[in-house]
């Protein structure tokens, strides 16, 4: 079964729109691990406007099922995820003010510098995937670079589903089947949500896990936290 990573950084916007501490970031980390995640996923950014750096170091004692830290690896990134050593750290190439993350590495132009940063991550015994759009040049880059996962880039499977989900998924197969002929995990996140996400995982073979965040807490809105993680989950089966 395809895992379930639950991007917590759109509880951390809340809270920092009105200050203080409510909703407590910490403990809904503890709690969708205890609705049935399979690990946690956050994405600090430079400005810190959603997860603060300090959210991550508390975090690293309350996730006890997978650590997933995403983001684009600045000198202060790498300090921080050096330091947790996180189950994984997916690279993300986003602008300091992307609103967003909205575009994979072009594994081809960067191969060296995500090598170094690769070698890096994995010398500490982290996982490391990184960011890419469903092309598969970049898959055969991404090789290149000795990553261990890939995760795709589903905003344009997300856009096109409703309309044509046959030509939305098939560049998503093309890459994962590229990505498994070279021994390549994968992962996907971005916009994928309770109406797309079943034919995905079914298409996609070898999935490995999924990061979901904003449909997913907005979906909780209606239905609960622990009913929205269940729900979630039982689109992977």
């Amino acid at each position: 079964m395809t895992k379930l990573s639950v991007n917590i950084n759109k509880i951390a916007t809340l809270r920092n729109s009105r200050g203080g501490k409510l909703p407590d970031v910490i403990k809904a980390a503890i709690d969708c691990q205890a609705y049935g995640a399979d690990g946690i996923t956050v994405h600090p950014r430079p400005d810190q406007r959603h997860i603060k750096y300090e959210d991550v170091l508390k975090l690293k004692d309350v996730v006890y099922t997978e650590f997933n830290i995403e983001g684009n690896p600045h000198p202060n990134f790498m300090d921080l995820v050096l330091k947790i050593k996180p189950t994984q750290v997916t690279l993300v190439p986003d602008d300091d003010n992307a609103l967003t993350s909205n575009a994979g590495w072009d594994t081809l132009k960067n191969k060296e510098f995500l090598k170094e940063i690769i070698r890096k991550l994995k010398t500490a015994g982290i996982r490391v995937s990184i960011f890419l759009d469903p092309i598969e040049e970049q898959v055969y880059g991404a090789k290149e670079t000795e990553t261990d996962r890939i995760e795709l880039y589903t905003e344009m499977y997300a856009d096109n589903f409703e309309y044509d989900k046959l030509n939305a998924i098939s560049p998503y197969i093309n890459a994962s089947k590229a990505a498994t002929k070279l021994g390549i995990g994968i992962n996907a996140g971005h916009d994928l949500n309770l109406d797309n996400l079943n034919y995905f995982n079914k298409n996609i073979r070898n999935l490995e896990e999924v990061s979901i965040g904003h449909a997913l807490i907005c979906d909780s809105l209606y239905f609960g936290l622990h009913n929205t993680i269940q729900m979630y989950k039982h689109k992977l089966k």
